[in-house]
Parts: C-alpha cells; sequence; structure tokens
C-alpha cells in the first residue's frame, strides 16, 4: 500500500483536483431544465386551462372543447380506455358525480414536443369527506386538442 501512495504526486494531485473542482462547478450551473419551444409552452397552456376547467358545477362543453373528437381517455393504470367526448364525459360523471367542489391542483407541468406531462393532486369534496388523488397525467395533443389522455394514479403515502 506504501508503494501505491509513494507514486500519488503533487502533479496527480492537483489534476485530479482540478478536475473535480471543474465537475462540481460545471453541475452547480449547468443542471437546468431544458427551456420550452413556443410550440411546448402552447401545449402545457391547453393542458393547464383543461385542468382549470374541472369546476363544479361541471361544464361539460367547455371540459371537451379542449379534446378531439376520437379522443382517448384512460382514466388510471387500472382502467380501461374509453374513446371520444361522450365517453370521457361519462367515465367522468359517474365518478364525479356526487362531488360538490374539485380542483386539479398542478404542482410540474413540463413538454417535450406534443406530449405534456403533469404532475397533480386532483382534490374532490364528496358528501362525506375530502378524495385527494396524487396523480400523474399524460397528454399527447395535436393541432392544439387533447387526443390522448392517461392518468396514472398513484398513493403519495408509499
Amino acid at each position: 500500500m506504501s508503494k501505491l501512495i509513494n507514486k500519488f504526486t503533487r502533479r496527480s494531485f492537483l489534476a485530479t483536483g482540478s478536475v473535480g473542482a471543474v465537475s462540481t462547478l460545471a453541475m452547480s450551473h449547468g443542471v437546468s431544465a431544458q427551456q420550452a419551444t413556443p410550440e411546448e409552452s402552447q401545449n402545457i397552456e391547453i393542458v393547464n386551462s383543461f385542468c382549470a376547467a374541472f369546476a363544479v358545477p361541471w361544464d361539460w362543453e367547455k371540459i371537451t372543447s379542449f379534446l378531439t373528437s376520437d379522443c382517448k381517455y384512460r382514466a388510471s393504470q387500472d382502467v380501461p380506455m374509453v374513446e371520444g367526448p361522450d365517453g370521457v364525459v361519462g367515465l367522468l360523471e359517474g365518478f364525479l358525480g356526487d362531488a360538490s367542489s374539485a380542483e386539479f391542483e398542478v404542482l410540474d407541468t413540463w413538454a417535450r414536443g406534443p406530449v405534456v406531462v403533469d404532475d397533480r393532486v386532483d382534490r374532490f369534496v364528496l358528501p362525506d369527506n375530502t378524495l385527494d388523488i396524487r396523480v400523474v397525467g399524460i397528454f399527447y395533443l395535436t393541432d392544439g386538442k387533447i387526443a390522448e389522455w392517461t392518468d396514472f394514479t398513484f398513493d403519495s403515502q408509499q
């Protein structure tokens, strides 16, 4: 072991230290989110407006105005996909029917091209309790409308 220590020269120490210092500086200044393109910013705005449209009383016409005529929606990873605005409304009416208020609290949103991902808490006030559901929603947009929407739900207590 002493032979390894003896081979560690001042030059190798300085070279190693310099690489470490440069790496640290690069990490502290170079790690950031990519700026959204104008298309991505518009897609984020559309999805956030869509999420904000969920208010009681339900304005299904406003909500479905964000969807393509052949849109597909999957309410969670355990639920079959429905198609078309009428299918979306039917599924949501069955789930939201007794809620006296609703809010989609968007925690974080980002986009890559036509795909928008949002991390949110869907909060519903029901007659006997408040239901908070942690959701990651993935939206695919075409021509400024939501063509596909899948929510992945998970228990944030785990």
